[in-house]
């Protein structure tokens, strides 16, 4: 994927199967849309949550975030993949938790193309 921050690696927050949450209103998938950031909360070593604020792209119901394949994120999701996604501004929370899974190219192209309107 081409954008600022260059990634090697992806990974895709889907929606955990074993949970049913409401669908996301209007208001929150404009925000999954327009907002920049999101918080992404692995689970490191030992237990303890790694959080970092990171770019992502809400795309055909999955969240596509991009990072460094030697990062502290992807070393936690190959241990164990349980994460959590938080938009920032707790105002109104907008709130995700499931199993990621690590993606390697080719990218699915549609996640490349919402990440180069979003960012580029």
């Amino acid at each position: 994927m081409t954008s600022r921050r260059a990634a090697r690696s992806a990974s895709r927050v889907p929606p955990d199967p074993s949970v049913s949450p409401p669908s996301p209103s209007g208001a929150a998938i404009k925000r999954l849309a327009r907002e920049a950031n999101v918080w992404f909360v692995s689970v490191g070593e030992g237990g303890a949550p790694h959080m970092a604020p990171v770019w992502f792209v809400f795309e055909g119901g999955w969240i596509y975030v991009c990072t460094d394949p030697r990062s502290v994120k992807v070393r936690n999701l190959r241990a164990r993949p349980q994460v959590a996604a938080a938009l920032e501004g707790g105002d109104r929370p907008v709130i995700v938790h499931g199993k990621a899974e690590i993606l390697t190219k080719p990218w699915p192209e549609n996640a490349v193309r919402a990440f180069r309107k979003k960012y580029d």
